[in-house]
């Protein structure tokens, strides 16, 4: 195909909707667990369906394995199971331990990489590292149950099990020779000292979608089939058939037993007294293989899911290669189907793969920054998962549908109408495997610089009317849809326009207006919903920062009232500035939109005067020189939260630079809002002066909720490496708060705030995350995207000290890339070789067989930039990728000359 093959392949998905896409990485890594595998009547998703019952019990809504991949509709999947001769069980699926087993919450206790892969999967490799030693499932439950909040968690190179390098590293590389002719090799290496047996399982499977408690609007119309076939001479092959996905032949290099079972319930191990459907269940070839029991397969070589067993042997520091081929018709190549062809196409594969994150990574960037920023994106695209749910459905099964008589209301009892069946970009595939809707807004981000398309689709998935609420409300995440995150779509609705028009010279009006047409109704249900008594100011609970109030914020407050939220009134008030900008887009194309840049200015000005207004009831604390929530009491008075945190940064968000071309556009608009604010000056009073003889560089303005004045006294304290200026990023929580802890008291009860620039010290909202004093890579992006518009506007005319008293003065595009800077560096190697990411953990540190794979963390401590949280959410983390492109290609010259599009420059 030649250098631009990948970009062909996208062009050819787009265009012809040739099924590049078809096939991917999208299982899960953790099915169970779930919510929507929860049937109990307590809620507790993670004691109802266990990791130890995952091999004999059959999912209900999805599949999970090793290296997986599956059709669009996981139908049929394919995944990696390994045995070491030593295990209790088959190593199908990773492990983790659940949030009341850890110390810290959920925390998967595996080590793998996704290392590779182009937007269309016609290249991935992904790597995982397998003890020889039994695996230690009772140590790691039993040690990390024990340990306090106060302590580190006990991981799995703690154990032990990988001294002395006894391990296999286990690499799994897929490349495609067409849409539906998947070629797979898997290559185990032996890093220990002596000769090691290992047990390989490629394993194909159909998910249960045809057994009867599956409801009827869900099931197949008839149960697929996987029969062995007859294959060519020094192979065995398979013929999988589902009557609404086809035919499949899975060949396998070598003569290989083929063991086969259905992909059903053993009943009888988990329920006692239950009869199993069929003689040949889930666990079949887990206890064929670990228990020698060959009567737990079929003999007739068929049924629903199959294993081929290779069994290895590899000597000290050596090498073992297993080839298959899975196809959409037969993958006999004239008989052979692993010629020379097959390794030419991976080669070729690669070498396309090279060629494309090469035209998408600045030239100006380093090796090692090039390495992580495509891991990056790898991770964003391994971490693609197919998502069922049907609201209808499941909550008939729980008794709770509310379109019933006779049902009790339970959770996401108000969401029937969902309908979720679709291919959605995951946080991290263990520990979050459902969506998170302000998560999926920044993975847009990463995601657009190889695959826009794709990242349109995430944003248009979020307001289809089988996700998004009647009433306009965008659902939050499986555990709680009826929470609230921060309404950020229209922002990279937004940025992903804006990217389309870089890269393709044209603007797709059906898709914003689409997306434009549904946000207003998101956006009129946050008006109606949270904003209590139409002061234009907001609550919302949580807002995707978990435990960084001194109370509960999504909980009754213990002194009763409410809060006035400081981050609320300010995602609304980007959400209004968003929203102006992409009906100013609309209204070059159809000027009935004009209206719409006028009602949202009058929404922007609105909430600013809500917020910024002083005195003891306002949110701006004068003396502090920060914004703070509001605790409104019962009796009407309002006292401070005087937590310095995100919360009171998050205003410095609120910042749009408004180009002349942008305003020409919509001159009616215009007019009307001067006039506006001609008749009532106090609207703009307290934000950043705009308009005629306060325009900007190339005669821009801007659109902020802070002044000048309040623009440096944020920047003074958030520039403060005592306070939020981290070694690697801006802290969620002041430095400040290390010596002077806030402390609140209700009733004798003390609410306390501490500095804590790792884990969580209490179990708030799961106790798995913590934003008091960690350093968060969403927040960061947008930081520096207001800095960058700040600079649009300002130039070199305004500068300030960074750090604050270092003396160094810089204009705020100097700022923006300090801070990039910073948080690029927790991945890249410092000069001693190490990687702030992995902390004290020298065997990543030094490793030559891990110090370069990457993993990208859901948080980083604020004071060393060591990874934690979840270990794969390249999710929002993968930003990084965007931040590294950004800044190899701009300058503070090309910034300016290019106005809004200088986020978009592509290219040398």
């Amino acid at each position: 195909m030649g250098k631009e093959s990948e970009n062909l392949r996208l062009q050819e998905a787009r265009e012809q909707n040739v099924p590049w896409k078809k096939w991917g990485p999208y299982l899960s890594e953790r099915q169970w667990g779930t919510v929507r595998e929860d049937y109990s009547e307590s809620g507790d998703a993670w004691n109802f369906f266990t990791h130890d019952q995952a091999r004999s019990r059959a999912y209900r809504w999805g599949e999970d394995g090793i290296a997986g991949i599956s059709d669009d509709k996981q139908r049929l999947c394919f995944a990696l199971a390994l045995w070491n001769g030593k295990d209790p069980i088959l190593k199908e699926r990773l492990f983790g331990l659940t949030n009341s087993e850890a110390n810290h919450g959920e925390d998967v206790k595996e080590y793998y990489f996704y290392l590779d892969s182009t937007p269309t999967h016609s290249y991935m490799k992904y790597l995982y590292k397998y003890p020889q030693a039994a695996y230690p499932y009772g140590d790691l439950i039993e040690t990390n149950r024990r340990r306090s909040r106060e302590e580190m968690e006990y991981e799995l190179l703690d154990t032990g099990v990988f001294n002395d390098d006894r391990y296999f590293d286990v690499f799994v590389e897929y490349a495609k020779a067409g849409p539906e002719d998947i070629l797979v090799k898997i290559t185990v290496a032996n890093r220990g000292p002596d000769v090691a047996e290992l047990h390989l399982l490629p394993t194909l499977w159909f998910r249960n979608d045809w057994s009867l408690w599956i409801a009827e609007s869900n099931r197949a119309p008839g149960k697929p089939n996987i029969k062995q076939i007859k294959a060519s001479a020094g192979t065995s092959a398979v013929a999988a058939a589902h009557p609404l996905l086809g035919e499949f032949v899975l060949t396998c290099e070598g003569d290989v037993p083929l063991l086969f079972t259905e992909n059903e319930t053993n009943h009888e191990r988990l329920f006692p007294g239950q009869k199993n459907e069929s003689p040949y269940v889930k666990d079949g070839i887990n206890n064929c293989v670990v228990q020698g029991r060959q009567e737990e397969v079929n003999p007739g070589k068929q049924g629903t899911k199959v294993g081929a067993h290779y069994q290895v042997n590899v000597g000290a520091g050596q090498t073992k290669v297993i080839r298959l081929r899975l196809s959409k018709s037969s993958s006999d190549q004239k008989g052979q189907p692993f010629g020379k062809n097959f390794d030419q196409v991976f080669a070729d594969r690669l070498r396309e793969a090279d060629e494309f994150y090469q035209s998408v990574t600045p030239p100006s960037v380093s090796k090692d920054t090039a390495n992580v920023m495509r891991q990056a994106i790898a991770g964003m695209l391994w971490s693609k998962q197919f998502f069922f749910f049907d609201g209808d459905n499941w909550l008939d099964e729980h008794h709770s549908n509310p379109l019933h008589s006779g049902y009790h209301n339970a959770r996401n009892s108000e969401w029937f109408h969902m309908l979720n069946e679709d291919i959605i970009s995951m946080p991290d595939k263990w520990e979050y495997p459902w969506y998170a809707a302000w998560d999926l807004a920044f993975h847009c981000l990463p995601l657009s610089i190889v695959d826009p398309d794709f990242a349109k689709e995430q944003m248009k998935l979020m307001l289809k009317n089988v996700y998004l609420h009647p009433s306009g409300q965008m659902p939050a995440y499986e555990w709680n849809f009826s929470d609230v995150n921060p309404p950020v779509h229209a922002f990279a609705t937004l940025f992903l326009h804006r990217t389309e028009l870089a890269l393709r010279g044209e603007t797709d009006l059906d898709f914003l207006r689409a997306t434009f047409n549904k946000l207003v109704l998101n956006f009129t249900w946050w008006v109606n919903r949270k904003d209590r008594f139409g002061k234009n100011v907001f609550e919302g609970g949580f807002l995707g920062l978990d435990n960084i109030g001194v109370f509960d914020r999504s909980a009754p407050l213990p002194t009763g009232g409410h809060l006035e939220q400081a981050d609320g009134t300010a995602w609304m008030a980007l959400f209004s500035q968003n929203m102006l900008e992409l009906a100013v887009e609309l209204a070059a194309h159809d000027p009935i939109y004009e209206d719409m840049v006028l009602k949202f200015a009058e929404h922007f000005y609105y909430i600013a005067a809500g917020m910024n207004r002083s005195g003891p009831d306002g949110m701006w604390d004068e003396e502090d020189g920060f914004y703070y929530d509001l605790l409104r009491l019962p009796d009407g008075s309002a006292q401070r939260l005087k937590v310095r945190s995100m919360v009171g940064l998050l205003p410095l968000c609120a910042t749009t630079v408004i180009e002349k071309w942008q305003r020409e556009r919509v001159p009616r608009a215009l007019a009307k809002m001067f006039e506006r604010l001609r008749r009532m000056p106090e609207l703009s009073a307290t934000i950043h002066p705009t308009g005629p003889g306060h325009l900007g560089v190339d005669d821009r303005g801007i659109v902020a909720l802070l002044n000048p004045e309040r623009l440096r006294r944020i920047l003074t304290k958030m520039l403060d490496e005592n306070e939020f200026l981290g070694p690697y990023g801006i802290r969620a929580l002041s430095k400040f708060h290390e010596r002077n802890p806030y402390v609140f008291y209700v009733n004798g009860q003390e609410y306390r705030v501490d500095y804590l620039p790792a884990e969580s010290n209490t179990g708030m909202f799961g106790g798995n995350s913590n934003w008091r004093g960690p350093v968060w890579m969403p927040v960061n992006a947008l930081i520096i995207r207001a800095l960058l518009n700040f600079y649009l506007y300002y130039g070199d005319n305004f500068k300030i000290e960074c750090p604050t008293g270092s003396g160094r003065m810089m204009n705020l595009f100097e700022v923006s890339k300090e801070i990039s800077d910073r948080l690029t560096k927790t991945f890249l190697r410092d000069k001693y070789g190490r990687r702030p990411v992995y902390g004290g953990t020298e065997k990543f540190q030094s490793d030559p067989h891990w110090r370069d794979h990457i993993l990208f963390y859901e948080y980083f401590h604020g004071d060393n930039g060591a990874g934690l949280g979840a270990s794969h959410q390249t999710g929002w983390t993968g930003v990084v990728a965007k931040l590294i492109q950004l800044f190899g290609l701009l300058d503070p010259k090309k910034a300016l000359e290019a106005g809004k599009g200088a986020a978009f420059i592509r290219g040398k």
